[in-house]
């Protein structure tokens, strides 16, 4: 047997140890029938908040079309939420994985983060095409002219409010691309939602499982929608004959538990990331406010009803699955943590309005 010859420019090529193949089967490089030439080496820099990195997955679909044998890396600070079957390597943000990227050649560099720790990263990479964000001048810069929208509805409040891309459309355009409803893509515990699954369908007997994800973080406060509105709404789902369900993390908890007891509603407890994707999995429709939710609900290809009120509707693509619930009143406190007018607006969305929404869904 001929050990002399490595594929360097195979997929499955994995730098130091044995290859998949090499520990399934025993193939070896020269007779190897599992080799794949790498067409094009792909860096994707997007740390950024979980649900923005979400949301940035279907670039993956579109460049496995392009090039299907083309390596991906992707640097990010929620490695646990990738989709491993879709990307060959996933760096966390280390002082390892700074140096090895920085050290190595990419025929395609993508940056759309426009913090200066992804920026400089960027204008470090050695790449044959970079696309999005780099440094310039101890500033972010865009890499082509393609960036340049992005960039400036994120200086100035004025042009994102009339903003009337949805973000995927941005990114594909970042990418000189055009996005064709190219779905998002999401690590899941097959087991774990088999699990929740058979759990919810034995207490639902045959009702349909919706999600009330009440929790959206402390970054901003102003999408909170209040206790009161999401206990009348589980009784409307009760009465209605729908199945609900509280869902949140640690910072929902007690309430979760209150609303719940209040409501005659069914509240699991809250969960490591991977347990609540796959719980979230074995629901039929999630309720949401503007939050990581959205983006694993659009992930898990949920129907959907989206609470908004402080950002830009254009932003967001639904697929087709899910309907946006606004206020009563236009929104003054665009990106704000506080409301200038002392009551957020989030309180004239009423329970009615969301349930006629998720009602409309069905």
């Amino acid at each position: 047997m001929e050990f002399s010859e490595v594929r360097r420019d195979c997929r499955h090529f994995r730098g130091h140890i044995p290859c998949k193949p090499n520990k399934e089967d025993g193939s070896i490089c020269g007779t190897c029938s599992h080799f794949k030439p790498i067409e094009k080496r792909i860096l994707i820099i997007k740390l950024g908040a979980l649900g923005d990195v979400i949301r940035t997955t279907p670039l993956l679909e579109r460049f496995r079309k392009n090039n299907p044998n083309s390596h991906i890396t992707w640097l990010t600070l929620s490695p646990e939420i990738l989709p491993k079957e879709n990307i060959d390597v996933i760096y966390s943000l280390s002082a390892t994985s700074l140096f090895i990227l920085e050290n190595s050649l990419f025929d395609i560099a993508i940056n759309l983060d426009k913090d200066p720790e992804a920026c400089i990263l960027m204008s470090k990479v050695e790449a044959v095409q970079k696309y999005g964000f780099t440094w310039e001048d101890h500033a972010v810069a865009p890499c082509t002219q393609a960036a340049e929208h992005k960039l400036m509805t994120g200086f100035f409040d004025q042009l994102s409010k009339e903003n009337t891309k949805n973000y995927l459309e941005e990114i594909f355009e970042i990418c000189h691309l055009s996005f064709q409803q190219e779905p998002y893509a999401i690590s899941v515990n097959e087991k774990k939602s088999r699990d929740w699954h058979t759990l919810l369908q034995d207490k639902a007997k045959g009702r349909m499982v919706v999600g009330l994800n009440t929790g959206c973080g402390p970054r901003w406060n102003t999408r909170l929608w209040n206790e009161q509105h999401w206990t009348e709404l589980a009784k409307v789902l009760v009465d209605q004959g729908y199945f609900p369900l509280f869902l949140g993390g640690a910072l929902e908890h007690d309430k979760n538990e209150k609303m719940a007891e209040e409501s005659g509603t069914f509240y699991p407890g809250h969960f490591d990331l991977e347990t609540f994707i796959s719980l979230t999995s074995a629901c039929d429709i999630v309720v949401t406010q503007v939050t990581m939710m959205m983006h694993i609900a659009t992930a898990l290809q949920k129907k959907m009803v989206l609470m908004n009120t402080i950002f830009n509707a254009n932003e967001f693509e639904l697929y087709g699955r899910g309907r946006i619930v606004g206020p009563t009143r236009a929104c003054v406190c665009y990106y704000g943590n506080t409301c200038s007018l002392g009551t957020p607006c989030m309180e004239t969305i009423t329970p009615k309005a969301v349930f006629d929404a998720l009602q409309s869904l069905n």
